[in-house]
């Protein structure tokens, strides 16, 4: 016990303010590493790897195993380097989401005008009249990121957003019902777009497994941009909403409202993220968003 306690002192004895820094950083990898690999696929890998990686560094320790030895030692460095094909949508989401990061300060942009009220309020209408009919839909509301890669996958319409042109895209059976609709600003951009599905697993571990496509599509939208992607179900006729890999389930029309006009039009006037809170989203909450 002496020589622990002495061989931990010399250690604190040696630690300067660079040695701070450097553990720091090295702190910081590792929490950038885990958050954004949180609730994915990737965690199981990621765990399945460490367990594997101690079991063969025990063994190959407590056992003389020459022959096995030489397999574990040769093989761990091509795990290595099979991490970033391994891993690559989790690194590519990543890189995309610090791509996507703005300033390091808050930017406050000029007053929200009357469109923006009006295109909420027709979102919010045209959901509760689709939840009660139990008709599915998937509305796509852009952000700061462009979504002309999607828009371009389905059928240009321009036309200003209302809640009949909605219930009427949406009717089931309709040449447009299927897809998601893209809304940039005050318009309708364009319906029956394809959008990307996701890949985390979250909706897997959820009680209702029978979500479908609409639901996929919309968490995998969030994923890949800062886009708030609004789901009316075809099941049950819950909406949800999902936004940087999250998703709230069984909203009503008040609530949808209010969380559409934190994220678009925050304390009265539009708030551009800063970097933190766009590298990190979830983790930074401002008083108006409660």
């Amino acid at each position: 016990m002496t020589d622990f306690l002495n061989n931990l002192f010399f250690i604190f004895q040696r630690i300067d303010w660079l040695s701070v820094i450097d553990i720091m950083l090295v702190t910081l990898v590792f929490f950038i590493l885990l958050y954004s690999l949180r609730d994915t696929q990737a965690m199981a890998l990621l765990r399945g790897m460490i367990i594997l990686v101690v079991a063969l560094i025990l063994l190959t320790s407590l056992v003389e195993l020459p022959a096995f030895s030489w397999l574990a030692q040769n093989s761990l460095p091509a795990l290595l380097l099979a991490l970033p094909v391994i891993f690559a949508p989790e690194i590519r989401r990543a890189l995309e989401r610090i791509g996507r990061a703005g300033t390091v300060w808050p930017v406050t942009a000029k007053p929200a005008d009357l469109a923006l009220e009006e295109t909420i309020r027709a979102v919010v209408t045209a959901s509760a009249r689709l939840s009660a009919r139990q008709h599915g839909a998937l509305i796509i509301m852009q952000r700061l990121d462009n979504l002309e890669e999607y828009i371009q996958t389905g059928v240009q319409l321009n036309a200003e957003i209302t809640p009949e042109l909605l219930l009427q895209i949406f009717y089931p059976n309709t040449p447009l019902h299927d897809g998601g609709v893209i809304v940039v600003g005050p318009k309708i951009a364009a319906a029956a777009c394809v959008m990307p599905l996701s890949a985390s697993g979250i909706l897997n571990r959820t009680p209702e497994r029978q979500m479908g496509l609409r639901h996929r599509a919309a968490l995998g939208t969030s994923e890949v941009s800062d886009a708030i992607a609004i789901v009316v179900s075809e099941e049950t006729g819950a909406i949800s909403i999902a936004h940087a890999g999250r998703m709230l389930r069984r909203l009503d029309p008040e609530r949808l409202e209010n969380i559409l006009t934190a994220f678009f039009r925050p304390s009265g006037r539009d708030y551009k993220p800063n970097f933190f809170e766009q590298l990190f989203p979830g983790l930074f909450r401002r008083k108006d968003d409660k």
